[in-house]
């Protein structure tokens, strides 16, 4: 056993249901590893996790679900293979990443891109995995323009990237002051409100193959369904009812699909960090002890890009 210092939510709501509890971290089993969280990375899915109106009996909720770190122990008759102790590695999905060390399954734990520092490392997977499911389930190919709602946020950045990849052309709606984090990744952005539609039709003449919704607004329904015939190649990430009545696609929790290919996906994911084909842009770090400050950031406006909690150097 091990101490660590971990955060969880002791009720539901924000940043002032967090405490930070002492914790005893167990030795890694056979097929597990045991890992120095040197920063844990932030997504909207935490918020959700810990929202008003669910059961009261699953508190205390632990938080984080991806985690960048070095190894500092191998369970006894694990596998051999490319973690041993002193790597640098990403650990993802994990449950209670909000930690300053924590014991994970091997098959959850990928070598840290080179490329990426820690607190970037500590973001790539979610959003990664995320797009490249929208990609996927939407199907363009190279030569292809697709729409995407939502281009500078996260998941859209990485949309942007790894669709670069593909030689698929992104047309990317986007607040103007985000025009130039869209072009930076290969997107051309257009301004979301009224007029979408006529100006995405500006921008992709000859039209658009499928349409990615990471906003959830109606406007990124309606411009989507109004721009693409085909439902099937309509698919967003938060319009979950929208998606079900209007008979276009959700990807996520509940798509069965969704999680499988996501967990296929992750290798792939950190291949293209490594390559330097993927990187992930970055608002804000906060050090651990200030986990409610970033929670609340992370629940409210903030710059474009990831959030991080970092333990030491990230």
């Amino acid at each position: 056993m091990r101490k660590a210092h971990k955060w969880v939510a002791v009720d539901f709501g924000g940043p002032e249901a967090l405490r930070r509890v002492d914790v005893e971290v167990h030795a890694p089993q056979p097929g597990q590893v045991a890992i120095e969280i040197r920063a844990a990375g932030m997504n909207p899915a935490d918020a959700k996790h810990i929202a008003p109106g669910q059961d009261r009996k699953l508190l205390p909720l632990d938080l984080g679900y991806e985690v960048a770190g070095v190894v500092t122990e191998v369970g006894e008759g694990t596998e051999p293979g490319p973690v041993t102790v002193g790597d640098e590695v990403i650990a993802a999905l994990v449950s209670g990443g909000y930690a300053t060390a924590m014991t994970v399954p091997v098959t959850d734990v990928f070598a840290k891109p080179t490329t990426l520092g820690f607190a970037q490392a500590a973001n790539l997977m979610m959003v990664g995995t995320t797009a490249a499911d929208l990609l996927h389930v939407s199907g363009p190919g190279k030569g292809d323009t697709i729409l995407l709602h939502g281009a500078a946020g996260a998941v859209g950045t990485s949309v942007l990237q790894q669709a670069r990849v593909l030689g698929v052309r992104v047309v990317g709606t986007a607040s103007p002051a985000n025009f130039d984090l869209v072009r930076q990744f290969g997107g051309v952005p257009v301004e979301y409100g009224p007029g979408l539609v006529n100006r995405v039709r500006a921008a992709a003449p000859d039209g658009v193959t499928a349409a990615l919704d990471a906003v959830g607004s109606d406007e990124a329904g309606d411009v989507s369904l109004a721009l693409v015939a085909d439902r099937t190649r309509v698919v967003t990430i938060v319009a979950a009812a929208r998606a079900k009545s209007d008979g276009y696609v959700f990807v996520g929790a509940s798509n069965p699909a969704s999680g499988p290919f996501r967990a296929r996906a992750r290798s792939r994911i950190v291949g293209l960090a490594e390559s330097g084909q993927l990187t992930v842009p970055m608002a804000q770090t906060f050090v651990f002890d200030d986990a409610p400050a970033a929670f609340a950031a992370l629940t409210g406006r903030h710059p474009a890009g990831k959030l991080a909690l970092v333990n030491g150097k990230s």
